[in-house]
């Protein structure tokens, strides 16, 4: 075998071979039915409880139906005749080891994915994004099979949909996304429960539909808001009767998989207006988890900008970035973030294009946000003018706060980010001044 290029370990018996497997993780296993002090099928099943990944390859002298049943059910890979042929012997190793990589491969890509959409990249640590993950997080390891990501554009529905996935025990099924706005309504109907060859004019075979292609996982529809009443119609009906048909089928086929609905709109204000049905919306809403804006969640703007950064330096063909300067994490805090996570991410990759020094600077920030902080001038004159009478600083304070919060429609997240200063510290003040009244 040596030179096949294995490293054969040889066990001539049972116990020789139990012995090696406690410090041994052997790729593949050649094994006798029959040995000196035992059954190899017996030996089989010791070898699948210990080590599951290991290929094992049976051999015998006298083939029957019985005991290649036994051995496969038992986690056998495939059967050798005795007396052995080199050449039949080479090629159902080397198919067995091809098997062997391959399922590596697979077990390591799983790994990747399950890391890469796992909660742990969902970066923040308000209280508003840690209740969403805490969530989100239950309904992964619970039986829900419908639940409603809602979110302004850029707040990372998508992540959580993903994550959602990868923890749950659906994670090694598979996970189909479909944005409902980007297709039109009979596109998208095709797409979800596929077609019977012959059902419209360009029908020229059989398709699966998502539905179909998604058995045992998850499916995201992104944009729920866009789909039409009609569709909706037959979405509800699904999920109630975990059914549904090909178009031009006449079979019914059982669904089995989570969908996660998503939407960048308010869908019960959509149901008042008519735009979408109220039972569908009740049906998808059992759990619905609300993904804050990126403006309420404190100084999660940093960390991610952070984030970004780190990532970017890993690539970066000029020197590695610090981070932001102070200047331009007072505008980062200040800022609305009309677009959110997104909207930081591509401000991030801008400036670090064009950004040369070791932080990011104001000066490659687009015009609409450096615009809205304006520093102390330069001959040092300052912001506020102190009367000769003097004044309350308390009072002071207090109006500041007051007219943050009349500029934010009483936000208490936005006014502490317009005053640079805490959620906690706006409440302390508010709090002072009604028991001083």
């Amino acid at each position: 075998m040596k030179s096949w290029n294995y490293e054969p370990l040889e066990a001539k018996n049972l116990a020789e071979a139990g012995t090696a497997l406690q410090t041994e993780e052997p790729s593949l296993v050649l094994l006798d039915i029959q040995l000196p002090d035992g059954s190899g099928l017996d030996f089989l099943s010791e070898i699948k409880q210990t080590h599951p990944e290991t290929i094992v390859v049976m051999m015998t002298g006298n083939v029957d139906v019985k005991s290649t049943i036994t051995a496969l059910r038992g986690g056998a890979h495939d059967f050798i005749e005795k007396p052995v042929r080199l050449e039949e012997l080479r090629v159902t190793l080397r198919n067995a080891l091809e098997t062997h990589e391959l399922r590596r491969e697979v077990r390591q890509s799983r790994r990747e994915r399950q890391k890469s959409f796992s909660f742990a990249q969902i970066i923040g640590e308000s209280e508003s994004i840690r209740k969403a993950k805490d969530l989100a997080e239950k309904v992964a390891l619970s039986d829900i099979n419908a639940v409603l990501l809602q979110g302004e554009t850029g707040t990372g529905k998508d992540l959580f949909a993903s994550a959602v996935h990868y923890t749950s025990e659906r994670a090694n099924a598979p996970y189909l996304a479909i944005n409902c706005a980007a297709l039109p309504a009979n596109l998208i109907e095709s797409e979800l429960f596929g077609y019977e060859k012959g059902a419209f004019t360009d029908a020229k075979q059989k398709k699966e539909g998502l539905f179909e292609q998604a058995h045992g996982g998850t499916i995201f529809l992104d944009e729920i808001g866009e789909m039409e009443l009609s569709l909706q119609a037959k979405l509800l009906r699904v999920l109630e009767d975990s059914k549904f048909r090909r178009v031009g089928g006449l079979k019914d086929i059982s669904l089995d998989a989570r969908i996660i609905a998503a939407s960048n709109r308010n869908l019960k204000r959509r149901c008042e207006e008519g735009e979408f049905r109220l039972d569908l919306f009740y049906r998808l809403s059992v759990v619905q988890i609300d993904i804050p804006p990126l403006r309420e969640r404190d100084d999660d703007c940093l960390l991610l900008a952070q984030y970004y950064i780190e990532k970017a330096n890993q690539t970066r063909r000029k020197k590695p970035l610090k981070g932001l300067s102070k200047e331009t994490e007072k505008i980062f805090r200040n800022y609305n973030w009309a677009g959110n996570v997104r909207e930081l991410r591509n401000v991030i990759e801008r400036a670090l294009i064009l950004e040369e020094g070791e932080y990011i600077s104001t000066r490659y920030l687009p015009a609409d946000m450096s615009g809205g902080f304006q520093p102390q001038t330069s001959s040092g004159k300052s912001l506020f003018v102190l009367p000769d009478e003097g004044i309350s600083l308390e009072a002071l304070e207090l109006d500041f706060v007051r007219q943050a919060l009349e500029k934010t429609g009483g936000n208490i997240t936005h006014a502490a980010r317009l005053l640079n200063i805490s959620r906690d510290q706006v409440r302390y003040r508010l709090k002072n001044s009604e028991e001083n009244q």
